[in-house]
């Protein structure tokens, strides 16, 4: 890749500093989110909000170890402007969409505060293990500044894992750019010694999350700085920071035709029939890519 003409888009970078007993990861996302945001034409603090939930869903997305585990993000609101937040991570594709009150959202700021967006609401995080088939997951509210803090606290209070979450988002020429940083002290301690990640004042994980607060979000966001670049912008003074590999990212939405019509085949043919209108289709709306699709009822019952 030519650095100096190059976009590094739509990609994410893993990281470990073992002398610091830290790991990390940075995303960066562009055509992915336009594709994501062009299903549905939100305004501009709704777009945000999505690219924002996208990117922490990639960067915590992309930690899975086997391609066929999902992260999902579910946001809900408790007298907020916005119903309903969803985005999801499985092997490289991110999706999502936002449900809000338009009525609300017109009245209100033109960069409303996440209480603003959300009242007393709660981001509940998922984690989907294909290899063992376990599911675990962790709701924490959303009283802070952004996504990044809540997705912070989740890791703090439901894994005891000091974190940092840094984003970045930028639009220019009618395109949005995201960008994210991860860090984590790791929770394994050497044996014998207290586990690391009941120490929250170690003063390794302090250094780390130091440098990594000095990160800035039109760094994180500009797409003519490779993800390498930043890296060592951070942790060019430590003795050793290994560069794992990267990971691809693009929108993927999994409403293939197939797959509905196998979902909507499990139903009782009188349910079927209910489901269709006049001329005999069943429709079917896909929240996060905004297709519709018509099933014949005749096809499904035979």
């Amino acid at each position: 890749m030519d650095d100096a003409t190059t976009p590094d888009l739509d990609r994410a970078l893993g990281f470990a500093i073992p002398s610091r007993s830290a790991r990390g990861r940075i995303v960066r996302l562009g055509p992915a989110l336009d594709l994501v945001l062009a299903a549905h034409a939100y305004p501009p603090a709704i777009e945000t909000l999505l690219a924002e939930a996208l990117t922490v869903g990639a960067l915590l997305g992309s930690t899975l170890k086997n391609v066929e585990g999902q992260l999902t993000l579910q946001a809900q609101t408790d007298g907020g402007i916005v119903r309903l937040l969803v985005c999801d991570y499985r092997g490289g594709a991110v999706r999502g969409y936002v449900d809000y009150d338009a009525d609300r959202l017109a009245a209100a700021p033109e960069a409303p505060s996440l209480f603003a967006l959300f009242g007393a609401g709660y981001l509940a995080i998922t984690f989907d293990l294909a290899s063992s088939g376990e599911r675990y997951q962790g709701i924490v509210p959303l009283d802070g500044d952004s996504l990044a803090e809540a997705a912070q606290s989740y890791f703090l209070q439901s894994e005891q894992i000091p974190s940092l979450v840094r984003i970045g988002v930028r639009k220019r020429g009618g395109h949005i750019v995201a960008g994210g940083l991860f860090l984590q002290h790791l929770p394994e301690g050497e044996e014998g010694r207290e586990r690391l990640h009941t120490r929250l004042d170690h003063p390794e994980w302090e250094h780390v999350a130091a440098l990594g607060s000095t990160m800035g979000a039109d760094e994180l966001a500009d797409p003519a700085l490779p993800l390498e670049t930043l890296v060592w912008r951070l942790f060019n003074e430590e003795e050793d920071v290994r560069v794992l590999a990267s990971t691809s990212i693009a929108r993927g939405c999994r409403c293939t035709p197939e797959h509905i019509a196998g979902v909507l085949a499990r139903f009782p043919v009188d349910e079927q029939r209910a489901m269709a209108d006049d001329q005999g289709l069943i429709r079917v709306d896909c929240a996060f890519c905004a297709t519709s699709f018509p099933f014949p009822v005749t096809e499904l019952t035979g």
